[in-house]
């Protein structure tokens, strides 16, 4: 079942590649949603595919080598592993908060469409908020 869960992304990917090429080039032009829809599809057209595809690769890659594949899993659920990639993206969050407002700021000063910007803030916002939830409830936790 778990294998053909990525066949199936590839096709959808293929598929949604395939329209989005296609409504691009038919569609003279574009009024409206029919603007971005097009380049929507064929950028998740793309991450579909090629997701699918590098699992598909990375399964059959893995067949062949099992003391390969028996090590890959043993570090994927190394504790050391996990607390290096938590650490990392905690680093990174830490880092977006800082970016994120200074690239609400540049915006604003340049003076982008109110839309933008408040749309900007609110992703921003729910951020910071799902951070604070996290970090409450693991308090509680430990």
């Amino acid at each position: 079942m778990k294998k053909s869960i990525y066949y199936i992304t590839t096709i959808i990917g293929l598929l949604l590649l395939g329209v989005g090429l296609w409504l691009i080039k038919v569609v003279i032009e574009p009024e409206g949603i029919m603007k971005a829809l097009p380049y929507v599809f064929v950028g998740v057209g793309c991450g579909s595919f090629g997701h699918g595809m590098g699992r598909i690769i990375s399964n059959r890659t893995m067949k062949n080598y099992p003391e390969i594949k028996k090590q890959v899993e043993i570090d994927k659920q190394d504790e050391r592993n996990i607390v290096i990639g938590n650490m990392a993206k905690a680093k990174a969050y830490d880092m977006m908060i800082f970016i994120f407002g200074a690239l609400m700021i540049a915006f604003a000063l340049m003076g982008t469409d109110m839309v933008v910007i408040i749309l900007l803030v609110c992703a921003y916002l729910f951020s910071i908020a799902y951070g604070i939830y996290y970090r409450f409830k693991f308090d509680k936790e430990m």
